[in-house]
């Protein structure tokens, strides 16, 4: 009973309190790990595993064991959401990039686990006049026909880093463009791009777990996301990726008492629309999505 939050770790347990912790357990299931069958090969999604998905603080939230009541807080302290979801995206990125040597060592390529499912499946129908469509992003200099990899991490990643870390921002954009580049060329080219990109993106979750995240910041991150990103939003990850982000911001700044939550509730009808645009990626609607983002972003505004 007269244990300490700190003996505790000493003996062993997590201390998922610290945000970039709770990120490590987190991805190790809803992602993968280098540990023995800790990793979705494409083979086992093409079983029917589903596609991998994580943003660590919404995730957090829908499957909560505890209240962070006063008691916790004291003895533990309390990481707001917005520091938990940009380290989380972060620490997303920095474990893909991880996982990718290993994971793609005995293949010709990266393990298509890695990619954008609907790169090769365009549309998971047996209709035959389910239409096959193709976007062009130009935050992608890729060639036609090469699979795209599941960006949706550093679609998130570059908006939190204009905001908190506009010095690495432009270095994370470069690397990631070259990253999608080199994967349509040798492996060694490949693998040294990734891990360039690699350790930006585990340099820009220590930053943002130096970060406060004030109200101003917040509002910027939630600009950045929905209005700065949008020309990212071709593909149906992404999207899904950017209404979290709104859902999890906007309640962040409720949960602090920086936003009135009558007000906040208001924008619930407009997210609830985003959400459901993002809900059936065969039914993806890159153009209608975009204006959504837009309306909330507007509104949102009116609340600074």
């Amino acid at each position: 009973m007269n244990a300490s939050h700190a003996d505790n770790v000493a003996k062993g347990m997590w201390a998922v309190n610290d945000p970039a912790v709770k990120a490590s357990v987190c991805l190790d299931c809803h992602f993968g790990s280098d540990k023995p069958g800790q990793f979705v090969f494409h083979r086992i999604m093409a079983a029917g595993h589903p596609r991998v998905a994580f943003e660590l603080d919404l995730f957090t939230s829908l499957q909560r064991h505890h209240d962070e009541d006063a008691d916790y807080a004291a003895r533990k302290g309390v990481t707001g959401g917005v520091k938990t979801w940009a380290v989380g995206q972060a620490l997303a990125v920095e474990r893909a990039l991880s996982l990718l040597p290993a994971a793609s060592g005995r293949l010709n390529g990266p393990d298509y686990y890695f990619y954008d499912c609907r790169s090769c499946h365009r549309t998971f129908s047996d209709d035959p006049a389910a239409q096959i469509v193709a976007r062009t992003n130009g935050w992608r200099p890729i060639p036609p026909g090469q699979p795209v990899w599941n960006d949706e991490q550093m679609i998130m990643l570059a908006a939190a880093a204009r905001v908190v870390a506009p010095d690495v921002a432009r270095s994370f954009d470069i690397q990631s463009r070259a990253f999608h580049a080199a994967l349509g060329g040798d492996r060694a080219g490949a693998m040294k791009a990734a891990a360039t990109l690699k350790a930006t993106a585990a340099t820009l979750a220590r930053r943002f777990a130096g970060t406060s995240f004030d109200r101003a910041q917040t509002f910027a991150l939630i600009d950045a996301v929905l209005v700065g990103n949008a020309a990212a939003y071709t593909d149906y990850q992404g999207g899904a990726q950017a209404v979290m982000a709104a859902d999890t911001l906007l309640s962040a700044l409720v949960t602090a008492g920086q936003v009135d939550r009558g007000a906040a509730q208001a924008l619930r009808p407009d997210l609830d629309r985003a959400y459901a645009l993002a809900r059936d990626a065969n039914r993806w609607d890159p153009a209608a999505f975009r204006g959504t983002l837009a309306q909330i972003a507007g509104r949102l505004r009116g609340l600074k």
